[in-house]
This record gives structure tokens, C-alpha cells and sequence, in this order.
């Protein structure tokens, strides 16, 4: 009897055939492989910190400089390893330092009045810099003491720049340090680790200072670049001196 279409039997398929199990090459099978690739450990040189070389036993007062020249390698490696590592870290640093000041630098331009200028440098760049505090330090002129227009500037008395900096240097990078209230005002108690950069605004302008400073002590260390703090103070002063109508 005929079965409907519907109904009808399907046509057996064939067992799928089983999958041969993952085995592991035997010893024979990696000796007969070196062989036929003898340049296996030239393309392969990180194998050298994990393979243990067979000793050479040539007598009692025969000492076996192979094993000792091996593990000599074996610590050169692991050293460029560690170095390849903190380059790769202090890049990466770089490049997030040199992003932040850049992001500084738009702020300061983007101010529309100096006195929003004053706010960013002394609110605004904390934040874009990772710092905690960041201050204007500006000599007074003459004997009048100053009117502090901002409490993020700090006014001080003629020759304190010099005096911090000395004359020859533009930038002070210190480790770990007490902040000081005639530098950071109300907010020294947070620094422990400070950038103190000159502001170059005008000849005819007072000495001053960009102040930057940090609760985490080591965050500015003496063997850093200054190249992206000095670039920052020069922008920052180019517009001050033109807010001011200063000549350059």
C-alpha cells in the first residue's frame, strides 16, 4: 500500500563518521619534527626561557659554562621583557599627559572674557590636568598690596618667583613636598607633589607662575619632560598678554 507524500519514509542517512580524538605528539614525533626544522628555535626564541638544557658532565673539575651561559640569556630576556613593558607604560603616559595639556591649551583659548580665562586656568585645568589644585602665583607692583581678583591667584611679594625657581630655570618638578600657602593658598594642605612653571606674559607684566599640585606624592618627578608644561605656560601667557593688551 502507498503511503501519502507526507508520509512517506525518509531516506536512512549515514552515521557521521566519529571524530578522531586530539592526541598529543609522542616524544619520537617532536624529535623527528626538530629534525626536519632545525632553525625551529631561531623563529621561536621565547622557548629558550622555559626549556631546560641538559647538563654536560666532563669530569669533577670541569665546570659546564653552556648551562650558565643559558641561564644568563634566560635573565637578558625576562630584563628586555621588563624594559619593553615600562616603555610601552611610560608611552602610554605620555600620550595621555600630552592629550590632557592639549585639551588645556583649547580651554584657554575658548575663553570668551579674562575673567573666564582666570576661572578655567584656576577651576577648569584640575580637572583636565588630573591635578587637585592649580593656582596663579603673581608678583605685586609697587608698595600697594594687590586686590586678589579670583581666589585662585595668589599674590607675591617681588622676587618670591626667582627665588623658587632660581633665574635660570622655568620649571620646579617636586617629588614629594609640603605645598606652600603663599603658592596654593586654601588648597596646600592636598599637595604633595607639585609643578611650578614661570608664566611668560609680557616684559611689562609682573613675574608669575603656573602652580600645579597633587595628593599623590611621585606624580611630578626632577627626570621628567618639562617640554609640555612649558608649552602650556607659553599659551597660557600669550593670552594673557593679549586679553591685557600687553605686547608679547
Amino acid at each position: 500500500m502507498d503511503l501519502p507524500k507526507d508520509k512517506q519514509a525518509l531516506p536512512s542517512l549515514p552515521a557521521p563518521a566519529p571524530q578522531a580524538k586530539a592526541t598529543r605528539p609522542t616524544a619520537d614525533e617532536v624529535v623527528a619534527y626538530l629534525r626536519h626544522h632545525p632553525d625551529f628555535l631561531i623563529t621561536h626564541p621565547e622557548l629558550l626561557s622555559v626549556l631546560t638544557p641538559p647538563r654536560v658532565e666532563r669530569g669533577d673539575r670541569v665546570i659546564d659554562m653552556q648551562h650558565f651561559m643559558v641561564q644568563r640569556q634566560r635573565a637578558e630576556i625576562a630584563q628586555l621583557k621588563h624594559q619593553h613593558k615600562s616603555l610601552i607604560a611610560v608611552s602610554r603616559a605620555n600620550l595621555a599627559t600630552q592629550a590632557r595639556v592639549h585639551s588645556a591649551v583649547i580651554a584657554i583659548l575658548a575663553a570668551t572674557s579674562f575673567e573666564q580665562l582666570i576661572q578655567i586656568v584656576t577651576i577648569d585645568l584640575a580637572t583636565l590636568l588630573d591635578a587637585d589644585v592649580v593656582t596663579l602665583a603673581v608678583e605685586r607692583q609697587g608698595s600697594h598690596r594687590a586686590r586678589l581678583p579670583h581666589h585662585g591667584v595668589q599674590i607675591l611679594e617681588a622676587g618670591v618667583v626667582n627665588e623658587v625657581l632660581s633665574a635660570d630655570r622655568d620649571v620646579a618638578l617636586l617629588t614629594d613636598t609640603v605645598g606652600e600657602p603663599r603658592l596654593f593658598g586654601d588648597g596646600a594642605g592636598l599637595v604633595r607633589s607639585a609643578a611650578l612653571v614661570r608664566l611668560p606674559v609680557s616684559p611689562k607684566a609682573p613675574a608669575g607662575m603656573l602652580c600645579i599640585g597633587t595628593r599623590k606624592p611621585g606624580k611630578f618627578q626632577a627626570g621628567q619632560g618639562t617640554e609640555l608644561l612649558t608649552f602650556l605656560a607659553r599659551a597660557l601667557g600669550i593670552t594673557i598678554a593679549a586679553w591685557l593688551d600687553l605686547p608679547a
